[in-house]
């Protein structure tokens, strides 16, 4: 709640007018968590470039201090991205990867956890390569079917860490079905949503306890911003989180912060169009005659694709195919060759990209341990964005050729 100072009447967002869990995904991208700025009655959230704050006397603040705990600009953010989880806590972080720092760091030695078999190289790095070396244990397995969590739950066990849709086989993992797992057994469970993004799937509705984003991906959804994010209803791991947040600081600024409110206003409408592209290039590669697999949940005959139909309310811009008879430099080729997709890492964005998992995004993980999931040397992934269809298909059409 904002006064004016004029005639002393309040202006309230949105949001607090009518409540925000009342209101729906596309009203809330645009109102949750931003006010008319109460100086000046802005409507877009001011960049609150600062490091530090006026106190009246020690203690007596206005609820900020210094900006790596808390900012304005990146408030608003954390309270719109949590929002549209459908969650009373957000957390913002420099990278998705910082996001995922702060998660492992409320183990300790001698705790495991159990997680995806196809995973993205970054998480696999960190837990492997990081956290590992400080005692924790991970069991990567096929969680595809949830039964197969059972037989590594020990007393050690803590925490199950999923992605769905994973990357980047696009396997699909039945969040609900591991939740009640997960409860019965009081294990925290994490579910990365990158590839869904909040428009098409909301894990703490289907009872994760935690939701994690590269919002680097979809919610930024223009490829400026590097950023994660973390989104809660419990209080007690929200004020864990916090902790490490704010005493770790791999919080963002208020630039990017104000960047990426922008982004939100539109994602909607972005996957709107990320979705309609994605299941015509599917659609089209399907039976072209050098592709061997493709790997989209939106085809019936796609495993889980009665899960992926009953947890996402679409299936995304997200495609990874497999070349025929193309060797490394076969496909580097071919990779090479695109004139409207690019060829580099990230996804998500309103471009369209092309991306070589093995030897990119997936490249820290083990050959043998990549290929046991398919992330074979011809296998490439495509974040669909929202350019003209024709061109997309187009392009595609001339590079495999």
């Amino acid at each position: 709640m904002t006064e004016n100072k004029n005639n002393n009447i309040s202006t309230p967002s949105p949001s607090e007018r009518v409540g925000v869990r009342q209101l729906r995904f596309a009203t809330k991208a645009i109102h949750a968590g931003q006010h008319p700025d109460p100086t000046t009655g802005a409507v877009m959230t001011p960049i609150y470039q600062t490091s530090t704050y006026w106190q009246k006397t020690p203690g007596d603040n206005k609820g900020y201090e210094y900006s790596r705990g808390t900012n304005p600009t990146r408030k608003a953010l954390e309270d719109c991205m949590a929002a549209l989880e459908n969650c009373k806590y957000g957390l913002a972080f420099s990278s998705g990867m910082g996001a995922t720092d702060a998660v492992m760091k409320t183990l300790k030695p001698g705790d495991e956890v159990i997680t995806g078999n196809d995973l993205y190289g970054g998480s696999y790095r960190i837990f492997t390569k990081v956290f590992a070396n400080y005692g924790i244990k991970f069991h990567f397995i096929d969680l595809t079917n949830p039964e197969n969590i059972s037989a590594f739950i020990n007393e050690n066990t803590k925490m199950v860490w999923l992605e769905t849709p994973t990357n980047p086989m696009m396997q699909i993992v039945d969040i609900e079905s591991v939740a009640a797992i997960t409860k019965s057994n009081s294990l925290t469970l994490v579910v990365d949503n990158t590839f869904a993004s909040p428009y098409l799937q909301n894990p703490v509705d289907l009872g994760a306890d935690l939701v994690m984003h590269s919002v680097t991906k979809y919610i930024a959804g223009h490829s400026d911003v590097v950023m994660g994010a973390l989104l809660t209803n419990n209080e007690a791991l929200y004020k864990q989180l916090w902790f490490m947040y704010n005493a770790c600081g791999a919080t963002p600024g208020p630039q990017d912060s104000f960047l990426v409110l922008r982004g939100i206003k539109t994602l909607h409408l972005r996957m709107m169009a990320h979705c309609e592209n994605g299941e015509k290039v599917a659609a089209f590669l399907r039976n072209h005659p050098k592709i061997e697999k493709i790997y989209w949940p939106g085809f019936i005959d796609h495993p889980n694709h009665e899960v992926a139909k009953k947890q996402m309310r679409g299936f995304g811009g997200m495609i990874s195919i497999v070349l025929k008879d193309a060797d490394l430099a076969e496909t580097f080729r071919i990779s090479g060759s695109f004139k409207v997709f690019t060829l580099a890492e990230s996804l998500g964005g309103v471009e369209s990209l092309i991306n070589h998992p093995a030897s990119m995004t997936h490249g820290s993980i083990p050959k043998e341990e990549r290929e046991k999931v398919g992330v074979v040397d011809n296998l490439l992934r495509l974040s669909v964005g929202v350019e003209d269809i024709e061109d997309l298909i187009d392009d595609l059409r001339q590079a495999l050729a």
